[in-house]
């Protein structure tokens, strides 16, 4: 059981680490605003002015995390926001802070969301 807990701390530390820089945490935003039809790489780059070569790079590490999801309609890469590993990830944050030892009360969790 502890290896297991271990490994998802690990896994949610890699997850926070790939949105730790700002041009990857305003794309989660847009992506996340954009749910769930999400966005092609020339919207995701007209809309934050990333360079292409920049913003392959930003969208290649959420991705490799598991953050993102991608799909080929065509010629185009289509971006979404992975709510389902989301959701893994507050859902930590939510069992730790709010349940175990009441750092944050939960009642006020769900009024900001």
């Amino acid at each position: 059981m502890e290896a297991a807990k271990t490994s998802h701390v690990a896994r949610f530390a890699d997850m926070f680490s790939a949105m730790g820089t700002e041009p990857r945490l305003r794309i989660m935003q847009l992506l996340l605003s954009a749910h769930p039809e999400g966005l092609v790489v020339g919207d995701i780059q007209s809309e934050l002015d990333i360079p292409n070569s920049t913003l392959s790079h930003h969208l290649d590490k959420l991705k490799n995390e598991d953050l993102v999801n991608v799909q080929r309609e065509k010629t185009f890469l289509r971006y979404t926001a992975n709510t389902r590993v989301l959701e893994e990830l507050l859902g930590f944050l939510y069992a730790e802070c709010c349940t175990r030892n009441k750092a944050v009360s939960p009642a006020k969790i769900r009024a900001c969301c």
